[in-house]
């Protein structure tokens, strides 16, 4: 224990001075490193300054620019988002036309259709396949032609509106996200070293890539595809309009034509029944007279008859009584040869008068048939004739026809 608390161990003087020679050497080194240190960070600082100055700069300009271009494809998408809204209010516009006129349709077909069925009460020779007729089916199959056509326009009009709503969709869609990337950018452009609104958190996630980001050529390329569809559908819906405007007016000019064929036809063969009608009416009034001639031929034939009748009972009474004169009176005297002439000549003409009361009465049935068959003509062309003058033409003369 004495030992280990003995005095301390002491040392030489030359030791001592080259200690201390050791420390002067030491410090001196620490104190040049320290200040090659001092220098180097202070150019690192700077430069890490510059750099950061600098490349605050670049960033700020190219946000400058990026705001810039999305601004300008904002401008684009706006410009073609307001045509292609102008052009699908027009295109509805244009299908309500295309509507009323399939519905202005269905009058001319319903009248066509009944002039048609009413035409088939007709009877007799007049239930005939007349021109009307013919142009009654041609109308009804112009119409019918017409509707289905405008039906297949109505439908390639919603087909095209629906492309102009899938393109204002996707503009839309591309402007609120160009709306909100402007907004993000604005943020970032106004941020300084000294601004409240910055995030601790955001270095952790600030240096990685999200797995979904595009390249400057394919973001410009997305928008340009969406203007160059919308210009495409655009185009197609102008094309589709320019359509839909010769289709209104050249359908409605077929049907005006057609509708006009036949009523001109309808007028003409009013007129054709008129005439005929007059004529048979004609041809009726003259039976009817030669009916009432006849009668009077019968009557004065039978008058004729019957009055020679009382002649020819005279010579036959004669005759007999002379036929009992006696013995060789019964002679054949010229009375005799006289009484048998009239006898006979009597009876021929009473022959003939019943041959000719039998002609005339043969005749009489043949005129009252004739009569019959010219009465029933006569209400035939009558029946026909209200039905083409006054029920079909009377339908005919409302019927109008519009270019919608």
């Amino acid at each position: 224990m004495s030992r280990l608390m003995g005095p301390p161990q002491k040392f030489m003087p030359p030791e001592w001075r080259l200690a201390n020679q050791l420390q002067y050497v030491s410090a001196e080194a620490e104190r040049a490193r320290s200040e090659r240190l001092i220098a180097e960070s202070k150019r690192l600082m700077e430069e890490s300054d510059n750099t950061a100055k600098r490349m605050q700069r670049d960033a700020n300009q190219r946000l400058e620019q990026r705001i810039h271009d999305i601004k300008f494809w904002r401008q684009e998408l706006d410009q073609k988002l307001e045509e292609i809204v102008q052009e699908i209010e027009v295109l509805i516009i244009f299908k309500s036309r295309v509507e009323k006129a399939l519905e202005s349709c269905a009058e001319p077909l319903r009248v066509t259709l009944l002039c048609l069925e009413e035409r088939q009460k007709r009877v007799a020779i007049d239930l005939v396949h007349d021109e009307v007729e013919r142009e009654l089916m041609k109308e009804r199959e112009v119409i019918e032609g017409v509707e289905a056509l405008l039906k297949r326009t109505i439908e390639q009009t919603n087909e095209q509106i629906r492309l102009n709503r899938s393109a204002k969709y996707h503009l839309e869609k591309d402007l609120i996200n160009k709306f909100q990337a402007e907004r993000i950018d604005n943020f970032c452009s106004i941020l300084t070293n000294n601004s409240s609104s910055l995030d601790d958190t955001a270095k952790e996630t600030g240096i990685t890539v999200p797995f979904n980001t595009v390249t400057p050529e394919e973001w410009e390329n997305f928008s340009n595809i969406n203007i160059t569809k919308a210009e495409h559908e655009k185009n197609n819906s102008m094309s589709l309009r320019a359509l839909v405007d010769s289709l209104l007016e050249q359908t409605a000019a077929d049907i005006s034509r057609q509708h006009h064929i036949t009523s001109t036809a309808l007028r003409l063969q009013v007129q054709e029944s008129k005439t005929t009608k007059s004529q048979l009416e004609d041809h009726l009034a003259k039976v009817l007279s030669e009916i009432s001639s006849q009668e009077k031929n019968l009557e004065a034939l039978h008058v004729a008859i019957t009055d020679k009748e009382a002649p020819l009972k005279m010579a036959q009474t004669r005759l007999m009584a002379r036929s009992q004169r006696p013995s060789w009176e019964l002679c054949h005297d010229p009375v005799q040869v006289r009484l048998l002439e009239e006898v006979q000549e009597l009876m021929g003409h009473i022959d003939r008068l019943r041959e000719a009361q039998a002609q005339s009465e043969r005749e009489l049935k043949a005129l009252i048939r004739s009569q019959l068959s010219l009465e029933e003509e006569v209400q035939v062309k009558s029946h026909s004739l209200y039905i083409d003058e006054v029920i079909c033409t009377q339908l005919c003369q409302h019927v109008a026809i519009h270019s919608f």
